[in-house]
């Protein structure tokens, strides 16, 4: 586990610090936020050739991590 979460950079002269995939410029969240609209796997793959299915199990790992030890209140 620990493997695919070291595939997770915080840079602060990368995207203001946000967490990327593998110091890239490619954030999480954009990863996450693809994902959560439905594409899938292999058409995120295509639109990021750079990117690796172990890449976006990492970016779900750290999500999952947040998860843990963050919450954000929803609106009723």
């Amino acid at each position: 586990m620990q493997e695919l979460i070291n595939r997770i950079t915080i840079d602060p002269e990368v995207c203001h610090g946000k967490p990327t995939v593998r110091g890239s410029r490619l954030m999480v969240a954009t990863v996450l936020e693809l994902m959560a609209s439905d594409m899938t796997v292999d058409e995120i793959l295509a639109d990021y050739p750079a990117l690796e299915v172990a890449d976006i199990k990492a970016c779900l790992q750290y999500a999952a991590m947040l998860a843990k030890f963050q919450s954000i209140p929803l609106a009723a």
